[in-house]
């Protein structure tokens, strides 16, 4: 027989952020896999804007797990971190000659899952 071995991962989700799903994922590839205290600092050196909300996510992702599943802050590390497409806005810019082009202001969704080492102490 073998065991179910529940594997305690808290989340959080960043919704209808006004960053392009394609900006995003550059910064969120940087930190996946990593512990949250290393992803926490590389994402402060990052020139990109969408780094501080990704930055705003882990932080979020890491007290979910600290307060609400007691695991140890010290252990986390980002096991999944991705984005969706959110909403996109469309709107228009006059052009010559009467016409008018869609502009599509893209957003995104941002989840990050973290989880506990496992391993020595």
């Amino acid at each position: 027989m073998s065991e179910a071995i529940e594997i305690k991962q808290a989340r959080a989700k960043a919704m209808n952020v006004r960053i392009a799903p394609r900006k995003v994922r550059v910064v969120v590839d940087l930190v996946r896999g990593k512990n949250v205290g290393d992803a926490m600092a590389i994402l402060s050196f990052v020139p990109k804007r969408a780094s501080e909300v990704v930055l705003k996510v882990i932080k979020s992702a890491a007290a979910n797990a600290e307060h609400n599943l007691e695991l140890n802050p010290d252990r986390l590390y980002v096991s999944q971190a991705y984005v969706d497409v959110g909403p996109t806005l469309k709107r228009f810019q006059p052009r010559q000659r009467g016409q008018a082009f869609q502009i599509k202001k893209r957003s995104s969704h941002i989840t990050v899952v973290v989880r506990e080492r496992e391993g020595r102490e």
